[in-house]
Order: C-alpha cells, then sequence, then structure tokens
C-alpha cells in the first residue's frame, strides 16, 4: 500500500511562492509544510507562471505544465501533476513555468505560449487535452511534449513528438472496491456507488476497476453510478452523491476532480464512506474517507522529465501497480479491519493472479 502524502500544505508553500514569483520574479520554493486547510492559498490565474532557480545539473533545461480546468487547488489530479514539476524543480534543477486553464478554450493557447518560449518539455494535464496538445505539436516538431491520461505518438496519425503518461486506473480502483465490499458485507449494507466527471477512460477506468472489487468482495452489492458532467462544480457532484445515499449507498467513490470534492461534503454531511481519488484524500474527512484510489500522476510527470533530461523520450510512459505509479492511500477507521486481507489483494494483482477489468458492470 502506498504512504500518504499530504498535497494541501506543499500547495499552499508552492502556491505562496508562485504569487511572490509572479510579483517579483523571484524562484519558488518546494518546501512542504503540514497545513491542511483548502483554502491556504488562492490559485494564480492562468497567466501566472512559476519559476525556480536552476542548479548546475539541470541549468537550461525547462519544462511547462498546462493545468486543466480543474486548478491547482482541486486537492488531486492537477495539483499532483504541480507537485512533480515542484520535485524537478528541487532534485533536477531544472525550470518550470505552469499556465492554468480556466475553459477548454485556454488549451492551444496556453501550450502554443510555452511551445513557443523554448521549453524543452511541455506537459498537458489530463484526456481532454488531446485535441490541443496534437494541434500544437505538429506545429512545433522540434518541442517535446507529454499528456497525461492519453496515449502518445504511437498511432500512425498521432504527432510523435507527444509522449503519453497512462495510468493503469482499474488497478487503484480494484482494491478500493474490494475494501468497500468487505465493509458492506460486514455491516450488511447493501449497496455502493460511483460519481464521475465525465464518462472518459481515465474515469471510467477506476469505476470499472472498482466495480469488480465491490463484486469481488460482495457478490450481493447493488452498484450505483452517475456522472456530474464537469470536473469543478462541487454542488452537482454532490446532489448526485445525496441522491445516491439517500437510494442506499453506503459508500461513493468520487472521480470526479474538484467537483468530487461535493461527494465528500455529501459525505460528511450524512456520515457516509466516501472513496477519494488521484491523492491520499483522507486529511479531508478522516473518519468518513474508507481509502482513496490514488494514481501517482506526480511520480509519472517527474518521470517523464527526468527521462528527458537524460535523452529518453517514448510514445508511451507507463504507471502501474507494479512500478508505483497508482495504488490506495490511508485506510481509514472504518476499514482498519480489513488491511491484511486488501494487502493481499494487492499482492495479487502485482504478481498477476487478480486483472482488473476496465469494463463497467453499472455504467
Amino acid at each position: 500500500m502506498t504512504g500518504r502524502i499530504r498535497p494541501v500544505g506543499l500547495l499552499a508553500v508552492a502556491l505562496a511562492a508562485l504569487a511572490m514569483g509572479v510579483a517579483a520574479c523571484g524562484s519558488s520554493n518546494s518546501s512542504s509544510s503540514s497545513s491542511s486547510s483548502s483554502s491556504a492559498a488562492a490559485a494564480p490565474s492562468s497567466s501566472s507562471t512559476s519559476t525556480a532557480a536552476a542548479s548546475s545539473s539541470g541549468s537550461g533545461f525547462k519544462v511547462g505544465l498546462v493545468t486543466d480546468i480543474g486548478g491547482l487547488n482541486d486537492h488531486g489530479f492537477n495539483h499532483l501533476s504541480y507537485e512533480g514539476l515542484l520535485q524537478a524543480e528541487s532534485q533536477l534543477g531544472i525550470k518550470g513555468t505552469v499556465l492554468q486553464s480556466t475553459s477548454g478554450s485556454d488549451y492551444v493557447p496556453n501550450l502554443s505560449r510555452l511551445a513557443a518560449s523554448g521549453n524543452n518539455l511541455v506537459i498537458a494535464v489530463g484526456f481532454l487535452m488531446a485535441n490541443a496538445i496534437q494541434e500544437v505539436a505538429l506545429k512545433y516538431p522540434n518541442v517535446h511534449f507529454a499528456i497525461i491520461d492519453n496515449p502518445g505518438g504511437a498511432a500512425p496519425d498521432t504527432a510523435k513528438n507527444i509522449e503519453g503518461i497512462d495510468f493503469a486506473e482499474q488497478q487503484a480502483g480494484y482494491p478500493a472496491g474490494y475494501l468497500t465490499g468487505l465493509y458492506l458485507k460486514e455491516h450488511h449494507y447493501t449497496t455502493a456507488s460511483s460519481v464521475g466527471g465525465q464518462s472518459i477512460p481515465p474515469v471510467t477506468d477506476y469505476i470499472g476497476g472498482y466495480q469488480a472489487g465491490v463484486k469481488a468482495a460482495d457478490p450481493s452489492a447493488k452498484l450505483l453510478n452517475a456522472y456530474s458532467q464537469n470536473f469543478t462544480d462541487e454542488s452537482s457532484c454532490k446532489e448526485l452523491a445525496l441522491n445516491q445515499i439517500n437510494a442506499g449507498s453506503k459508500v461513493v467513490f468520487q472521480v470526479a476532480g474538484a467537483c468530487g470534492l461535493g461527494v465528500i461534503s455529501a459525505g460528511e454531511q450524512t456520515h457516509t464512506q466516501v472513496i477519494g481519488v488521484d491523492a491520499d484524500q483522507s486529511y479531508l474527512a478522516p473518519t468518513l474517507v474508507l481509502t482513496s484510489a490514488e494514481k501517482k500522476v506526480n511520480t509519472g510527470v517527474f518521470t517523464a522529465i527526468k527521462n528527458l533530461q537524460n535523452g529518453q523520450f517514448s510514445s508511451n510512459l507507463q504507471e502501474n501497480i507494479n512500478n508505483g505509479g497508482v495504488g490506495i492511500g490511508k485506510i481509514g477507521p472504518a476499514g482498519a479491519a480489513y488491511t491484511a486481507q486488501i494487502n493481499n489483494i494487492i499482492a495479487e494483482m502485482k504478481s498477476g493472479k487478480i486483472n482488473p477489468p476496465t469494463a463497467l458492470l453499472v455504467k
């Protein structure tokens, strides 16, 4: 099982340094803090940048990162990408720049701006940026690009200067689902559910693995699933989660980025167990987050940067349970009794005995 991280504390310090950098052209600070306040710092605007002084080993190596519309304060996906960039600044001595997207129309301009400003690598955070990065990569064939959650330049019609950073989300969803099934069965509960942002592979792969895990542990369990059709509006995800809870769900898995924070709010309001996503979100509701299905986007970003610094660039960088790219976070108090069983499930996944599916049982 993977160790716990503290994304919000690092974000508070990183964004504070980011704001200073914008005001005074200073360098960012990647040291961490124990603060867990979700409003510790305001996110910078879509045109803000983050820079750090480069060490001699990485001097002149520049990396740009474009967030999806969830922004740096999403407590998960985008924030983890930024953590990976900060790690590369600290350990590899690169100079990083971050541009935040507030809508899909920002993708091409932000990617183009970074490609035109001398970055060695430009990283797009998210599946929804696939068309945008393809368009920009074709215009800048001498710049290397990478995209989270989408295949790179393997297909004949895809620019060969794009590297995909792909994750086996089903391998994180499955043990979270198995834990859910054990919890349901022990307490004679009947139903578990999930709230996704959109029906796209990085979301449905998580949910497919989760649903399979629930059923493996409790074949009689009923499954519910719904999509908010966005990754930013917490109120819409909260409403869906409350509807599922009213229909009998005792555990709700959120796979909706910043929107999914509304699921955790619904759990707090009704004292219902929830499953976090991407980052270890146990700090948001310590007694109610049963666990989190983790996707180590920070590790993927750092690895892609390190590899390119060393002259390595491939069409796809695969992150999975065996290389630590996915896993689960801290198991909460309600699931602590099942820790040994979950560790066994993860070991069987690593050995190949269990191969979680991506197909949905309930769409």
